[in-house]
């Protein structure tokens, strides 16, 4: 059982190891042509791309789903996302994750 154990760390090492190195550069994937909109509501504390209605630096939101905060996706992604906005200062309806009625 140890074995299989160690069979899986080394896995999942293997596998983490190829992500970050992929994802620590930026250049194999040529992004320059893809279109990019603001995407409010869905970054968490500090993980904002720009300002925010009171703040005026990146990574300056205080708390998760900030309404004002927001991240740039690729166009059209936003809209897919439970809780996303288009627009600063709007949040969903409701937040406790129960189906609405």
């Amino acid at each position: 059982m140890k074995i299989l154990n160690d069979t899986k760390a080394a896995r999942a090492s293997l596998a983490m190891a190829v992500f970050l190195s992929l994802a620590a550069n930026p250049a194999s994937a040529d992004t320059s042509d893809v279109q990019q909109e603001k995407c409010y509501g869905i970054s968490r504390a500090g993980m904002n791309d720009c300002a925010t209605a009171t703040a005026s630096c990146a990574g300056s939101a205080t708390r998760d789903n900030q309404p004002d905060a927001f991240i740039f996706l690729p166009k059209g992604l936003c809209t897919r996302i439970t809780g996303a906005s288009l627009t600063a200062g709007t949040s969903p309806a409701s937040t406790d994750n129960k189906p609405t009625e």
